[in-house]
This record gives C-alpha cells, sequence and structure tokens, in this order.
C-alpha cells in the first residue's frame, strides 16, 4: 500500500515574548526518507517564530525540489470553540473568518515581542465587554477586558469552555487537552494558537492550491491519494499527549514530543493507516460534523 506523505514535520510551538532555545521553546522534527528510503529524523530549535517561520519554509522547498509530499503538524488549536465567530460579529461564522481576524490584529516582531494579551483582551470586549471567556495574562498585562485568573461567570449564550475535540481528548495524556480560552499558565495553548494561526495561514497563502488545511478544506473523512493528487503540503492539529514520550537521555522533552509524533505518524503510514486518522473515530451526527468542518477543527488522531 503507497503511503500519503514523504515527510512528516512536527512543531512544538512557543507563544514566548522574548528569543527562547531549549526547554519550552519552538522545536521543529522532521522525518523524511533518505536515499535508501529508510526514516530518518533531524530536529532544530528556532529562537524565534519569525525563525521558525524561515526553518519552515527551507523545509518546505527541499521537499519541493524533491516533489514530496508532507504532513505538518502543530500542537496548538487550528479552530475556536462553536459560535466564537458570530460572537465576534464577523462576516461569516467560520474558520475561515477566524484566521483572518487573527491574521489582522495580531502584532508579532521578527524578536518574539508580541500582544497576544491585548488581542485576548480585544475578543472579549467584542464579545461581552467583559474579561471573559478569555482568561490568564501577568498581572502586569490585566486589565478591564483580561483577568490574571479565570473570572466566574455566566456562560449562557456564549461559545462553550472546550470544543468538541478537546472534549474527546479527556482521559488521554493526563486531564485532557485545555481550553483555547486559557492564554497563560503551564500547559496552556491559548497564546500558541493567538500567535501560530496567523503564521500557519500566511505559510498557506504561500503555498497557495498546493496546501489544504485539515479537516477544513479536506473534509473530516480518511484521506486518499485521489484526495491529495496535486497537494504538496497538508496542515493539521497534533496533541502530543496522544502518544508516549520516552526521551533519550539528555533530550529536551519538547524535542521528543516532536520525536515521538514524528515516530508515530511515520509508522501509520508506513502501515497504510495514517489515512484513516483523519476521519471520525466513530460515526458524527451531522451537527458534529458541520461543527468540525466549519469551525472548530479536530485533532489528528483523536
Amino acid at each position: 500500500m503507497s503511503r500519503l506523505f514523504n515527510a512528516y514535520i512536527m512543531v512544538d510551538w512557543s507563544a514566548a515574548a522574548a528569543p527562547r532555545e531549549g526547554k519550552d521553546s519552538i522545536w521543529i522534527g522532521v522525518t523524511k526518507r533518505d536515499i535508501r528510503f529508510r526514516p530518518t529524523f533531524e530536529a532544530f530549535n528556532p529562537p524565534t517564530r519569525e525563525a521558525a517561520m524561515a526553518q519552515l519554509r527551507d523545509i518546505l522547498a527541499d521537499l519541493r525540489r524533491r516533489s514530496e509530499r508532507a504532513l505538518i503538524g502543530f500542537d496548538f488549536s487550528l479552530g475556536y470553540p462553536r459560535g466564537t465567530a458570530e460572537a465576534l460579529k464577523l462576516k461569516t461564522n467560520d474558520w475561515a473568518a477566524m484566521w483572518a481576524f487573527l491574521g489582522a490584529n495580531v502584532a508579532d516582531k521578527p524578536n518574539n515581542v508580541n500582544n497576544r494579551f491585548a488581542v485576548a483582551a480585544k475578543m472579549n470586549r467584542l464579545m461581552t465587554d467583559q474579561a471573559w471567556p478569555f482568561w490568564g495574562c501577568p498581572p502586569k498585562d490585566a486589565q478591564r477586558w483580561l483577568s490574571s485568573t479565570k473570572p466566574t461567570y455566566d456562560a449562557a449564550g456564549l461559545p462553550p469552555q472546550f470544543r468538541l475535540a478537546e472534549e474527546a481528548t479527556a482521559g488521554k495524556g493526563k486531564a485532557g487537552a485545555k481550553s483555547t480560552w486559557q492564554v497563560f499558565g503551564n500547559g496552556t495553548v491559548g497564546s500558541q494558537a493567538i500567535t501560530g494561526i496567523p503564521r500557519v495561514r500566511t505559510l498557506a497563502a504561500e503555498l497557495g492550491d498546493k496546501a489544504r488545511v485539515w479537516p477544513f478544506q479536506t473534509g473530516w473523512k480518511t484521506l486518499t491519494e485521489a484526495d491529495l493528487d496535486g497537494v504538496a503540503v497538508v496542515f493539521a492539529e497534533v496533541y502530543p499527549a496522544l502518544v508516549e514520550v520516552k526521551p533519550e537521555p539528555g533530550e529536551v522533552v519538547d524535542r521528543a514530543h516532536v520525536r515521538a509524533l514524528c515516530e508515530h505518524f511515520t509508522r501509520l503510514d508506513e502501515a497504510g493507516k495514517l489515512g484513516a486518522a483523519f476521519a471520525p473515530a466513530k460515526p458524527p451526527s451531522d451537527e458534529e460534523r458541520e461543527i468540525v468542518e466549519r469551525e472548530e477543527g479536530w485533532i489528528l488522531g483523536v
């Protein structure tokens, strides 16, 4: 059985406000096949998001020269809980409108200085004119529309705390994936999504019709070679806690995460099982499918 991909690129993102390497920084893992078609792994640790973009462009350019297709996984949510775009009063209630909103509002300088807390506060102001649903920030960044601790509020009529995909991770990893509304604190992904989605949007735009964002542009279904004809890159959301990680001696845990994810998806593809991982594990309702494909997205392998 033929493989869907030639290379597997996994990205452990960071929303750090200053250049950082080592623990709690950006790690990019790449598994591709050597001249003997053996999978080989390489890791990169760019100190800034700008450097990470340059590294990803270099990797993709090399694969393009080799006419090879890549799966790129990012460890942050690519969509927001259902109803978020509507609450923000965007033109359309879908993922593309959210991506465009973040692309227009996030300022992320080459030295990693960014305005993620201001963007979260703006979204709170537009959705509720209160310090919710986004929460979490250093005390110095707290303001009327963003609090440093989780506020108590009536969530009726607001987008839910978790996406369907995050609810499905309960019992996997530790306590399951955290809410994208939390933008500060250990293990949170809210800031990563705010700073990361505009970067993925830029890469996807540069690739044009050679790229697909799963499941928004592919459908929440088993992917086949026919589905990916002419496609060079598939972007997906991944969740490191789904894969067992055993750091090698002296290996940074974040590096081990991307290595384990690369190994995992390589094995699935070698066994002819990766295509099915893009489909729901059990048949969803029509409403669930529409929510996932239009606005929330999903986590590959959940």
